[in-house]
């Protein structure tokens, strides 16, 4: 039987953050990444909304066993959803409140080398096309507050830096 999978749209696209078996690249379409403010976190999250003709490009990766635990226990603030072709996707539902609080560069310089990795610069411009609900950027580089933060190459930090100048108003 073949392992059940999800698909990641943020730090899960970054396999440094993880050690689930990648299936391969995807698109999901009827969705957008949206930064949410939610209650008991100091720092904005990514998440999903159902949006129409909306697309984001992501990862998809097997959940080994069928053992979700390990993934609902990262996405604990999530709530796992199945897409049409039973792919879970996760997303804030509750405990959201007004925006307010800063996205982390550290968490942003994450995500950003995931896409980088796997779509190259033209993917990353499209994540950035692609997510709303942009909030006060926190520059947390010099001590990243972001739990799974990772040292990124300088060109991922100025790819950032570029796309927060563009394509954030």
């Amino acid at each position: 039987m073949t392992p059940p999978t999800f698909f990641g749209y943020g730090s899960l696209v970054n396999l440094r953050t993880h050690a689930y078996p990648l299936v391969g690249q995807a698109t999901v379409n009827g969705w957008c990444r949206v930064w949410r403010t939610v209650a008991g976190v100091d720092h904005a999250v990514l998440s999903v909304t159902q949006s129409e003709g909306a697309k984001i490009d992501g990862l998809i990766a097997q959940v080994p066993n069928g053992d979700w635990a390990a993934l609902d226990k990262r996405e604990t603030r999530y709530v796992r959803h199945k897409l049409p072709d039973d792919t879970a996707i996760y997303q804030v539902m509750e405990n959201i409140v007004p925006d307010s609080a800063p996205i982390l560069r550290s968490y942003l310089d994450v995500v950003i080398q995931g896409f980088h990795d796997h779509f190259g610069e033209d993917g990353v411009a499209r994540f950035f096309q692609s997510t709303t609900n942009w909030q006060t950027i926190a520059d947390d580089r010099a001590a990243p507050l972001y739990p799974r933060a990772i040292t990124v190459d300088p060109q991922i930090t100025a790819l950032v830096d570029h796309h927060l100048a563009v394509s954030v108003k």
